[in-house]
This record gives C-alpha cells, structure tokens and sequence, in this order.
C-alpha cells in the first residue's frame, strides 16, 4: 500500500504514474488546500488524505478540496473534481464536484504548479 504524501514543491508526473499503477491503474486520488497551495496524493481514500492535511498542515476543511488525477493525460482531462468529501453544504457546496469556478480554478493552478513534466 502506497503511503499518502504531501506534495508542497512540484512533483514528477512519472511518479504519479507510478503511484496510479500501484492503487488504481491510471488515477491517483488527491486532496488539494487552496488556501495553503499544497495538495497530499497517495491515499486509497480522499478522507484519509484530507485527515493527514488537516492533522500535519493544519488545513481547514472548507479548503480543501477531492480530486482525481489522471496523469497520464494533460491539459483539463488531467483532473477530475469528483470526491465525496466535496460535499459540504454549510459551505455552500452540495455536490460531488466543485460547484464554485473560482475554486476549480484555483485547484486548476495548485495542480499546474505543483505537477511537473
């Protein structure tokens, strides 16, 4: 079992290929706090990746958000905003997805930055 990793400075897509071989096959789950711009990968699940980001970084749970990593793709198939942790309807989102485009966008450039050729 792969262990869950905080990502802080940009990390190679190759390795995130192999993370994805070693779980799912061609996704690797992560969780993404927007305000602190750092996102952890690795887990089986997106809760236990949001507990180590809240535990170790102090994330809040209204910043951090679940997404799928495809990255064996590029551009915006890379990412798919799709976690059962998303659903937060005291913040106003009350989907699977993430209803608030500023927000996407912001993950959008988190993942950029920190996902590397």
């Amino acid at each position: 079992m792969e262990e869950i990793k905080i990502v802080k400075e940009p990390i190679k897509k190759e390795e995130l290929v192999e993370v994805a071989r070693g779980q799912f096959g061609d996704l690797v789950k992560a969780v993404v706090d927007v305000e602190q711009g750092i996102m952890a990968v690795g887990g089986q699940m997106h809760a236990d990746e949001e507990v180590m980001l809240m535990e170790q970084e102090g994330s809040k749970r209204e910043n951090t958000w679940g997404i799928n990593l495809y990255p064996q793709k590029s551009g915006e198939e890379m990412i798919e905003f799709d976690s059962i942790i998303n659903l937060k309807p005291s913040f106003g989102n009350r989907s699977r997805g993430v209803d608030n485009p500023e927000i996407k966008e912001k993950i959008r450039n988190i993942v950029e930055k920190l996902v590397s050729q």
